[in-house]
């Protein structure tokens, strides 16, 4: 049976010459567990909005939307709130109550569900999603894994049969990432509840996919099995830069035969090929050290004064000119740690120094004309006017001139409302903004979220290029690829502590779940990859070797 049907979609938004969507055509089939994917300000959102009638843009549009036969604006009020479901990007803008079950009940309650009917509901659900000792928490307590697993609970209790979600782990750790996709494919095998996930995370997803839908250019330029699509694609197309690490290693490397998908499909069915004469890469340069530009010794701070220490005897260094990466949890304070040093909490114990100087010491703005910088992660907040380019000209009138050398092109969203941007390009026009402030020290909360992987290609190239004009860069993060990719250092935090910090090459080798896909698809084979790059780069290495040994072999030569 056909679930949903997208039949020459094209959708323009007002005042826009061009159409976010052209000629759009798609068809679900009951129980399908679909990814769609393509780079950010494809028209992802917008064509997952126009799949769920509540939440359709003001617009222009043509073509048809059917869920099982039936056109949206045919569907009566409940079967269209009732029957498909969706799930935002970020958590805090689907919770509406004060208590974790209030949550779960407000679906039910607006659709005047008996009340024994409700609280069987509700309990059921409670136990699926194991919530049950979180029923009488508030939801802002909550960690951002926890409130999206929330937002899908409160979504399934009204039992949809078509679940669309947009960019739903781009807020998550990976461990909280991993345990909502495994309930999303528990959710579609159970009960086959039709699936449409919009993702730029797909290491985990792809392999878990029963389709994969390419998008481009506001359209659908391929739909079908995940190995299929990406046995076809070339090596070099945009899109590939996105895909999970095994498939990336797999052309990166010059494989043949299947391509594999997943971090086992590559360990069982691809590295075995390489010979391992040579198991590591040399050891990188050590960057030259340089002035402190940030330092905490022994910080504690709380948000209420009674409360547990959200930062506990923290204590880290960061160097004039470094790109330092702070990964961990949801919950963890990486968040917190930027507004402390933003000036914005202050710490009630320990000291903080920004370029030799206390944080007290900055008096009036003077911490912030020229010094330190925020980009916090729901960038939402930094938007103030009607239009990007009045958001660029509030900081600097200039602004064309001062980001001549910014590598993303924002002239086609100048003209645009900041909030109807994506997510994506909202977060290169705040980040743009917070460039022309000209920060000795950026701070920088969930940065990539929402980014294709060629725009994040671009941002790191705007890092690299800030870091050699001496800038400080702090990252918060949940990319740990970016991460192993791109900082000079990184540092894990737990529990309000910096539990460690080292160069990727070191620091990720030896995790086992906060590490990248490269490191585990190479463990035991080589020894500190963990990079795509780096992986590709030993197979290489060594499939020539083993190629060369077989020819000398062959000619009855030793080597």
């Amino acid at each position: 049976m056909v679930s949903l049907a997208v039949e020459h979609l094209t959708v323009t938004y007002p005042e826009c010459a061009e159409p976010v969507l052209r000629d759009v055509n798609l068809t679900l089939e009951t129980g399908d567990f679909a990814v769609i994917c393509g780079p950010t300000g494809c028209g992802k959102t917008t064509l997952l909005r126009m799949m769920k009638r509540e939440l359709t843009p003001l617009c222009t549009q043509s073509g048809t939307v059917s869920f099982e036969g039936t056109p949206l604006p045919a569907l009566n009020a409940r079967t269209s709130a009732a029957q498909i479901g969706f799930v935002m990007q970020q958590p805090e803008q689907q919770i509406v109550t004060d208590k974790v079950w209030h949550e779960l009940a407000f679906g039910l309650e607006n659709l005047g569900t008996p009340q024994d009917v409700m609280r069987r509901r509700i309990a059921e659900i409670a136990s699926y999603f194991g919530m049950e000792p979180l029923l009488e928490r508030d939801p802002s307590s909550l960690s951002g894994g926890q409130k999206q697993m929330l937002n899908l609970a409160s979504v399934m209790i009204m039992q949809p049969r078509l679940l669309l979600l947009d960019e739903p782990t781009a807020q998550l750790d990976p461990i909280a990432a991993a345990d909502f996709l495994t309930t999303l494919l528990r959710l579609n095998q159970d009960f086959s509840v039709t699936i449409l996930l919009a993702e730029h995370r797909l290491e985990e997803v792809i392999p878990r996919a029963g389709r994969l839908i390419l998008m481009g250019q506001g359209t659908v330029t391929h739909s079908g099995r995940p190995a299929e699509i990406l046995a076809q694609l070339p090596p070099d197309a945009p899109v590939m830069a996105g895909m999970p690490a095994a498939v990336r290693l797999y052309h990166a490397a010059g494989g043949t035969g299947e391509c594999p998908l997943s971090v086992n499909d590559a360990r069982t069915k691809f590295m075995p090929l390489y010979a391992q004469n040579v198991r590591a890469l040399p050891e990188p340069e050590p960057r030259p050290h340089t002035a402190p530009a940030l330092r905490f010794k022994e910080v504690f701070f709380r948000y209420e004064r009674h409360g547990r220490d959200i930062l506990a005897d923290l204590s880290f260094t960061a160097e004039t000119g470094e790109l330092f990466c702070i990964v961990g949890g949801n919950g963890a304070g990486k968040s917190t740690v930027l507004s402390v040093i933003a000036g914005l909490r202050r710490a009630y114990a320990g000291k903080i120094e920004i370029f030799g100087r206390k944080i007290q010491d900055y008096k009036g703005r003077s911490l912030h004309q020229e010094c330190v910088t925020l980009l916090p992660q729901d960038v939402q907040t930094v938007f103030l006017k009607n239009t990007v380019a009045e958001e660029l000209a509030e900081i600097s009138k200039a602004y064309a001139e001062e980001l001549r050398g910014f590598p993303f092109d924002l002239e086609p969203l100048m003209q645009q409302h900041p909030y109807d941007l994506s997510g994506g390009q909202q977060q290169l026009a705040a980040l743009a903004k917070v460039m022309l402030t000209h920060p000795r020290l950026l701070l920088l909360d969930e940065p990539t979220k929402g980014l294709d992987a060629n725009a994040k290609e671009q941002l790191a190239e705007v890092l690299h290029g800030l870091q050699a004009q001496g800038v400080t860069i702090l990252l918060v993060t949940h990319d740990i690829e970016f991460a192993a990719c791109h900082a000079d250092r990184c540092g894990f935090l737990s529990r309000g502590e910096m539990i460690s910090a080292d160069i990727p090459s070191h620091f990720f080798a030896e995790n086992a779940f906060y590490t990248t896909a490269a490191s585990r698809i190479s463990r035991g084979f080589y020894d500190r990859a963990v990079t795509v790059a780096q992986t590709a780069g030993l197979c290489r290495i060594n499939g020539l070797k083993a190629a060369a040994g077989e020819e000398a072999r062959d000619a009855g030569h030793p080597l």
